[in-house]
């Protein structure tokens, strides 16, 4: 009987200091597990370009290294591009030619064709002198009766064939002196400003094949080897802009809690082991296709995914794209 009581007693101990220890962890996480705050991990960001050409060509040299720095102006790549030199020397002669074509509608005909032209009008004023003295007595002779109509009438013809034939030689002479007509050297100077326009878009291909610096950054990467061929277009390197660097999140609409742009707040950053200030430059909906959270099992609402960017309210010396930032 006494046995059977000391068994009775050590279970109910035991199960007391069970029911203890249950209690015990439950509290444990309700104080610990229950109030941990919510950890959303971001990443630094960097603006980056691409260095293109607008022509196909070949990697003549490589003038900067991956990871080197450069500064608007510097040389980044020198390529060679044969058919510009061979479209260069089309669009010279074009050039040439035309401003020849507008010279010569501008200067006129020769001296010597000019003087031509006044020996053929003089000559046909004088036969319209004879002519018309011819018909003068003609006239005079079938007024007083001794002539027919039809001689007068032939001289009266032969008369304004000559005169027609002075006033073609007076425009030809004219014309001589004159040159081309107005729409002609119009024309001839439109030709010489096309060629030109020709050769300014070969030389705008000429400049493609020394590449430069458009912005101050660092060169991240470099696509292709020298000797390698790159067509219209193809980027050669990427250049990232490190004075623009920024965190990005993603966080659930419950984690806005309010945050809008112009605010700030604390990040901390891992490789640092240090806290910096943000301050919220962009909170946009990151679309149909973002991560949803279903806030009950027979998911009545769901909420939303927001990509948020911030960047560094100050400066922060090594600061490097693709580091870990975190907000507690």
């Amino acid at each position: 009987m006494m046995e059977s009581k000391e068994q009775h007693k050590s279970v109910m101990i035991a199960l007391g200091v069970f029911i203890v220890v249950v209690l015990i962890v439950g509290l444990i996480g309700y104080l610990t597990i229950g109030n941990e705050k919510e950890v959303i991990q971001g990443q630094i960001e960097v603006e980056e370009y691409r260095v293109s050409s607008k022509v196909p060509s070949r990697v003549l040299r490589l003038c900067v290294k991956e990871g080197q720095y450069v500064h608007v102006g510097d040389t980044l790549a020198i390529l060679d591009a044969p058919e510009i030199e061979a479209k260069a020397h089309q669009a010279s002669g074009a050039e040439d030619a035309a401003s020849a074509m507008s010279d010569m509608a501008k200067a006129g005909a020769r001296k010597e064709q000019i003087q031509g032209a006044y020996e053929l009008w003089q000559q046909a004023k004088a036969g319209l002198e004879i002519a018309k003295k011819s018909y003068d007595r003609v006239q005079r002779l079938f007024d007083e009766g001794v002539l027919s109509e039809q001689k007068r009438d032939e001289a009266y013809a032969q008369y304004k064939a000559y005169e027609a034939q002075e006033k073609a030689a007076k425009s030809q002479y004219d014309m001589a002196q004159n040159g081309a007509r107005r729409e002609e050297k119009m024309a001839a100077q439109a030709q010489v400003r096309r060629a030109q326009g020709a050769v300014e878009e070969v030389n705008s291909y000429r400049r493609e094949t020394i590449q430069i610096a458009q912005a101050e950054g660092e060169v991240s990467t470099i696509y292709p080897k020298v000797g390698e061929l790159i067509g219209a277009g193809s980027p050669i390197m990427t250049i990232s802009i490190i004075n623009d660097m920024w965190g990005t999140f993603n966080l659930r609409e419950d984690q806005l809690k309010g945050m809008k742009q112009g605010d700030t707040f604390k990040a901390y950053l891992p490789a640092f082991d240090k806290e910096i200030d943000m301050k919220v430059t962009s909170i946009k909906d990151e679309g149909s296709y973002a991560t949803w959270k279903a806030t009950k099992s027979n998911g009545q609402y769901d909420m939303k995914t927001f990509e948020v960017k911030a960047t560094p309210v100050k400066k922060f010396d090594g600061l490097r794209p693709g580091m870990s930032v975190v907000i507690r």
